[in-house]
């Protein structure tokens, strides 16, 4: 079971196993691993202070920034994670990347966006289609049809409050229309547009 993780030289923090959506390209459907990750699959969401634990036994030092990206949805334990990036910023003064579903506001109920001001230095957030219904064809969100507006005001909200924000689609997982369109409204919102 890994909490924190290398990936391709980045250092990730496996926070909850918890996701909103059940996408049919998850990498949770293919394997238990990534990086050098043992198995990203968690008996129980780690306590605060055992992530903390967990990164002192890592060279915090050699990576550029901390992702927040497991076999889960991060924003399921928003507080936890701003405790953890808020710990990570003082102690080693690294930047702070999250990648998210841009579901947090319909999780906890409230616009979220505003809690990642000064915390977080990068968001990532997983678009994935073009349209409401293809979304939820593709993602099988639990708060159905509501995720895509949802989403795209998480976007709209996130750049108020954060540096840099980017937007991502999976490359096979959605037409070449999709992605056209997808790099399209990207460029309508101001934000970055990635393939993954």
């Amino acid at each position: 079971m890994s909490i924190v993780y290398d990936y391709f030289g980045g250092l990730y923090i496996n926070l909850t196993n918890k996701c909103t959506n059940a996408c049919e390209f998850c990498i949770r459907n293919f394997t238990d691993s990534l990086g050098d990750a043992d198995s990203l699959v968690l008996k129980e969401d780690p306590t605060v202070e055992e992530v903390k634990a967990e990164l002192e036994r890592w060279d915090v030092s050699r990576y550029d920034e901390v992702v927040f990206c497991g076999y889960g949805e991060p924003t399921e334990r928003l507080p936890e994670l701003l405790d953890i990036a808020r710990h990570i910023k003082a102690k080693y003064g690294k930047q702070i990347r999250l990648n998210t579903n841009g579901l947090a506001d319909l999780i906890w109920g409230r616009p979220t966006a505003q809690d990642l001001k000064g915390v977080v230095d990068a968001v990532s957030i997983s678009l994935n289609e073009a349209d409401a219904q293809s979304y939820c064809d593709l993602c099988h969100p639990e708060f159905g049809l509501e995720s895509y507006d949802a989403i795209l005001k998480y976007i709209e909200d996130a750049k108020k409050y954060v540096p840099y924000v980017a937007v991502s689609v999976v490359t096979g997982a959605i037409t070449s229309a999709s992605v056209a369109a997808c790099r399209a409204m990207a460029a309508e919102l101001g934000v970055v547009f990635k393939l993954r």
